[in-house]
């Protein structure tokens, strides 16, 4: 077969690879919806989740999930609305509780329905603190607990006492309404039963460790915590979203979220609710603090197991254009489907199938030009060595994988947890309770931004260095003298001093990332690393690898003609 043939199936296979890996939705730092599809198959879906909750009463937390689905334009939306619509007007004092008031009237007197229905907030919702906050309730409600046979009740009871605490004011002082409101609150939750084992016990051990020793500091936190998801929320709707947290770590940190969530609280509370776990999206959140609500809000379609994965995998959704464009058209539909089975069951297989095949892609195209170079003339034909070539194709191949991860590779620079700030809880008839904080965040010597640049130059300088090492061994394999091969590796010096050049260029390309984007993607550290590294490696080639060849080359071109010595006499005078 000529070299033609080959040189057009290297190139029809390799285009061929390069497809299918395109095709692969498998990346290191994003997930794509197609996955989120696939692992969202057979699992609940938002609107639902629901219907569930409006036919069991829950008609609160029903409604956040319906405003939720409408937001994100779901197909039976309308229908969870309508539910939803007809279900209150059968109950209408559920519409402002979120569920119905009978575990509450031991607690406030409330016969048969609630006198008053509590104010609305900002949410849209009806606040259960502002109803608890009331004189007459929290003088009703501490009543009734007081008889309570719960320990832990009894305990956060006894902490009314204290009056050393450092966020509330103390119960028995002017503005210690807010004090009383989060001890009501929390111990209607534990009284009820709506937190979790493992939460209660840390509350347990929060208020013994107050009424013991004085250090009110973690219980009142997660007090303000409580305080403030009431707030917020009506009681079936605090209930739903507490009853799912497992510890005062996460109740802290979704707490924190519930403050800074503004008009996106509903796709906040469905996330929590569709995917039972608090403890996820709130680490999601956390990693990804400008984009992750705007990635949970685009899951939310793909049912409770999409959630999940996006939970479970910690990246970034990515949607691309290319493949959802290929995925309306077979056979490209077969093989992006087939990918993001592969992706969702063995992310990591996914990922080193689809390198694999850009490898091989950019292989059999390095294969493809070298059967398109014209045959070597008889002159060149003892420079000739059989499966060099190889080498160099690899070399080539993995050059092509690392170029096509930096351009196909979306959110390799991920961006910095946000920073806790402090806030303010507005109390009505109970003045302010305010979190303190910081805003001062910690740094780390190195963070992603300027890893993954200084990362590319050292890969980049690596296979420089290696080809160099191909290039010095050919030559001491080809077959002619050793004062060729001398002459030969002088004309290669530009290829062994490649590394310096390389370098010299990613400084000042750094240097002009650098000053276009006013400090803030690349530091002085990347722009002289690309130097350094150039330095390091031209420097070790040259000196462990080239001069010990040269010196060997040099003796032996000197022994194979040595320089005859020639011995001269001193003229004599003719005497006449």
């Amino acid at each position: 077969m000529n070299r033609w043939a080959w040189f057009t199936i290297c190139v029809l296979l390799g285009l061929l690879l390069l497809a299918g890996g395109s095709l692969m939705p498998a990346h290191l730092c994003a997930i794509e919806p197609s996955v989120l599809k696939r692992a969202g198959e057979n699992s609940s879906s938002l609107t639902g989740r629901g219907l569930e909750l409006a036919h069991i009463g829950q008609f609160g937390a029903a409604e956040l999930l319906s405003r939720a689905a409408t937001r994100t334009k779901l197909p039976s939306a309308d229908e969870l609305a309508s539910t939803i619509q007809t279900d209150v007007k059968r109950y209408p004092e559920q519409d402002a509780w979120g569920l119905s008031g009978v575990a509450l009237r031991p607690y406030f007197g409330l016969r048969p329905y609630f006198p008053k229905a509590p104010p609305r907030v900002e949410s849209g919702t009806s606040s259960f603190t502002d109803f608890v906050v009331r004189e007459e309730n929290r003088t009703k409600a501490l009543g009734a607990l007081s008889a309570s046979k719960q320990p832990v009740v009894q305990e956060l009871l006894r902490t009314r006492a204290l009056t050393n605490t450092t966020t509330f004011a103390p119960s028995q002082s002017a503005g210690g309404e807010a004090f009383d409101t989060a001890v009501i609150l929390t111990s209607l939750l534990v009284e009820q039963k709506h937190i979790t084992d493992t939460l209660i016990n840390e509350i347990n051990s929060a208020a013994t460790q107050a009424n013991r020793d004085g250090n009110s500091q973690p219980l009142e936190q997660t007090l303000l915590d409580v305080l403030s998801l009431g707030q917020r929320f009506n009681w079936g709707q605090l209930i739903a979203f507490v009853g799912k947290i497992d510890s005062a770590a996460t109740l802290h940190a979704q707490a924190d979220l519930v403050r800074a969530a503004g008009d996106q609280l509903p796709e906040l509370f469905s996330a929590v609710e569709l995917s039972g776990n608090p403890k996820g999206v709130a680490a999601y959140l956390q990693t990804f603090h400008e984009t992750g609500m705007t990635d949970l809000t685009a899951a939310l379609p793909y049912n409770a197991g999409g959630l999940r994965e996006l939970l479970r995998s910690n990246h970034r959704l990515y949607i691309s254009p290319w493949r959802q464009v290929a995925s309306e058209y077979q056979p490209f539909a077969a093989v992006v489907s087939l990918g993001a089975d592969y992706n969702w069951r063995m992310p990591v297989f996914a990922l080193i199938l689809k390198w694999f095949l850009y490898f091989c892609g950019g292989f059999l195209l390095a294969m493809a030009l070298h059967f398109g170079k014209p045959p070597a003339s008889d002159l060149e034909a003892p420079l000739q060595v059989r499966g060099f070539h190889v080498a160099r194709e690899i070399l080539f191949a993995l050059g092509f994988l690392l170029v096509v991860l930096i351009v196909s590779e979306p959110f390799l620079a991920q961006e910095k947890p946000a920073a806790a700030l402090p806030f303010q809880l507005r109390v009505p008839m109970a003045g302010s309770a305010v979190q303190s904080g910081s805003t001062h965040t910690k740094t780390t010597f190195m963070d992603k931004s300027n890893l993954l640049p200084m990362l590319l130059f050292f890969v980049l300088q690596a296979l420089l260095y290696v080809a160099c090492i191909v290039k010095l061994a050919e030559i001491q394999r080809q077959r002619v003298g050793p004062r060729v091969k001398l002459k030969l590796l002088e004309n290669e010096d530009h290829l062994f001093d490649g590394g310096l050049y390389l370098g010299f260029l990613g400084t000042i390309v750094s240097f002009i990332v650098y000053s276009v984007y006013a400090h803030q993607q690349f530091s002085l550290m990347v722009a002289y690393s690309s130097t350094s590294f150039g330095i390091l490696f031209v420097s070790f080639f040259k000196i462990f690898h080239l001069r010990p060849v040269r010196r060997r080359l040099l003796l032996e071109a000197e022994a194979e003609s040595p320089v005859v010595a020639t011995t001269t006499t001193a003229p004599s005078l003719a005497t006449p």
